[in-house]
This record gives structure tokens, sequence and C-alpha cells, in this order.
């Protein structure tokens, strides 16, 4: 089994909190951004990532000499809770910030540190993470994209799937096959930084059946990567995705998608005093309370430098199913009439949230995938 430490947040931490509220609330106020659900994947604003990007909370625990502040991952906790929280719109520099920028301090070059990273934290980068195929399913080391060494790089064909905010990305980092497919099909895959906006690359949406666009089709055509766009080793691929990949599942983002939505309708029970309501929202709360305490208990952990792969993964199963239930508790305790487009928040917000709680058993893993890491962690320990 594991265990995870008890966090208590510091007087200066939440001071920190207040910070971050304060900017948050300002903007709200001038109307620079819309609260919605879901806002980490689909609320894609280059220029208030920029803005955040101003206040220098991209990058927040990387080292100064990159741009970063070296604060704690639980600073970092702390603020992206208070985003995600008011549903900002943060989704352009996320997975730059969540995952490219640890991924290249941990196995990148000085190179690739020195010209990413700066660019990352002031909100100017946005990278999208390129690991799903059309024929691969969940089953993510067949993939079949594959790279030919040429004089100076490599020759890409092929072509990734659900490869959220390409659109707005500058570059995605890559799951690649550089070897001839073996006996074990984990062998032979690299990690490549492609330039989406490179010859040979054709970005295509996939949208919404309400014609939100955040998942994209990408297809590579004789795309030529340089020797200094391989990250770490070749042929590491799949452990570093593997590494990367506990920063994707164990954060906020994994419990508070739709956050706004529980806010808006705890809020209106409130208003209309309504004690039973109020005592069903509260056993929501309480299993909010207990699903934040393993979260914050796995970024600690991150923070020491621990593993934290199989309770990532079970933050991020039972988080899925927690953010699901919201839409249906809220339809059971008060009466909706869900629309995008609708002027009643909790309306706008029950619209958001279960049109998009199907694809949170997809991404960072699907559920079936991540029980099977679960038990096979616990019973292999």
């Amino acid at each position: 089994m594991f265990s995870l430490p008890t966090v208590q947040f510091t007087d200066e931490q939440e001071q920190f909190r207040l910070e971050v509220r304060a900017f948050l609330q300002e903007h709200l106020a001038k109307g620079t951004f819309k609260t919605k659900c879901d806002s980490w994947l689909s609320g894609s604003d280059p220029a208030f990532s920029k803005l955040i990007g101003e206040q220098g909370w991209i990058g927040l625990t990387w080292p100064k000499k990159y741009g970063g502040q070296e604060r704690s991952t639980i600073d970092r906790y702390i603020l992206t809770e208070e985003f995600l929280a008011v549903g900002a719109p943060v989704a352009a520099h996320w997975f730059a910030d969540r995952q490219t920028g640890p991924l290249l301090m941990r196995f990148g070059t000085e190179e690739q540190r020195e010209f990413f990273l700066p660019k990352i934290v002031k909100g100017e980068c946005y990278f999208g993470i390129g690991l799903s195929e059309p024929n691969s399913g969940s089953d993510l080391a067949s993939v079949k994209t594959r790279a030919e060494k040429v004089d100076g790089g490599w020759i890409i064909n092929g072509s990734k799937t659900w490869t959220s905010n390409a659109h707005d990305a500058h570059y995605a980092v890559t799951l690649i096959r550089t070897e001839p497919l073996g006996e074990k099909k984990h062998d032979g895959l690299s990690q490549l930084i492609i330039d989406l906006h490179a010859e040979g690359v054709t970005i295509v949406p996939i949208k919404y059946l309400t014609g939100e666009h955040h998942f994209n089709e990408v297809f590579f055509d004789n795309v030529f990567v340089p020797d200094n766009m391989v990250v770490g080793t070749l042929g590491n691929g799949w452990k570093q995705g593997l590494a990367e990949l506990a920063f994707e599942r164990s954060g906020p983002e994994r419990i508070l998608s739709t956050f706004p939505l529980l806010d808006e309708l705890i809020a209106g029970l409130k208003r209309q005093g309504d004690a039973a309501g109020m005592k069903e929202a509260s056993k929501v709360l309480s299993r909010l309370w207990g699903l934040r305490n393993l979260s914050i208990g796995v970024a600690k952990v991150l923070e020491e430098g621990g593993e934290v792969a199989i309770p990532a993964a079970l933050v991020k199963s039972i988080g899925t199913k927690f953010e699901q239930s919201i839409p249906e508790i809220t339809r059971l305790l008060v009466r909706t009439y869900p629309r995008l487009e609708a002027e009643r928040r909790i309306d706008r917000f029950m619209a958001e949230s279960t049109l998009h709680a199907p694809g949170f058993t997809i991404r960072g893993g699907t559920s079936e995938v991540l029980y099977g890491m679960v038990a096979k962690g616990v019973v292999g320990q």
C-alpha cells in the first residue's frame, strides 16, 4: 500500500491565495473573462495567459534562471485551485506549464530549457501533447507514427488524435516510434518536439456537437525535426512519458472541472433556504474535501521527488467519478434549463458540465486502464 502526507498551508501560502483570488476577482469584474466549467481544457485565451505570465504565475516552481519563481509545489497547487474554482480560461498555457516544463527540466537538454522555458513563463509559447492515435485506443504503446533518421534530424510521418488545443499551440511533445516494432512494443519509442507550424503539419479540428473546439487531429507528412528537438534518450520515450503523466493525473483539475456548477448549486440552495438540499450537498463537499487532501498529498510527494504513479492514478480515477456526479446531483436537487447561451449561470454551467463530462473518463487515461494500474500496483507490493 501507499501513504500520503498531510499538508498544512502556511500563513504565507494563505496570503498568496488571497493575492491570486483578488487578481481573478478584479478581472472577472472587468469582464476580462467569464466563468465556465472545464476551463483548463476548453478555456483557451492566449491574451489571458499572457496576463498570467506577467504576474509570474506560469512556471511558478521553475528555476529563476529560466524565468521561474522557485516557489513550492504547494504554492502552485494553491494557484491552480484558485484558477479552477473561478473557471478562468487557462487552457492555452496549461500543458506547457503542467507537463512540458517539468519534462524538459528532467530529461531535456540545456539548449532546450534555455530556448523554451523563458517563453513558456511569459505566456508566449504553448504546447500540445501528441499521444493518442486513431487506431491505438487505450493501447498507447501501439502508436505507429514513425521517425526515419536523415542527415541532421528525423522525418516524421503519421498522425495524432484528440490533441487538445493544437490549433493554439506552437509545439507538441510527440511520442513517436524511432525504431522498428519489436517483441516489446514499449521499446523503440521516443519523444520529439515538433513545430506545429512546420511544413507538412496539418491540424484538423474535431468539434463537439455544440460547435465547441479544443480537440484536433494532427497529421505529419514528411515533417522534418532536427536532432536537437529529441527529448531525453532515444528509445526511452515510454518511461519518460509515464513520468510526465504523474503531473497530469493528480492535480486539482481532476476534481474541480465542474466546481463552478457545484458552487452555484450551493449558493442557490442557500438563497432558497433549502435545508434538505444543503444536507445532500454537504455529502458532496465531504467527498471533495477527501479527494482534495489526496491530491495535495500527491503534490507534496512530487515536490520531494517521490514515486506517485499509483496514487496519481487513484486520484484521477476517483476524481473522474466525482466530477461526473455533479451534474446528476444538481439535476436531482434543483430545476435547471441547460443551455450554453443561458443567462442563468447554473443553466449554463449545467450545460457545460453535462456536455464535457463524458470526456473526463478518457483524458489522462481511461478509468479502466487506471483501475488496472492501481490493482497491479497494490498486488505488486
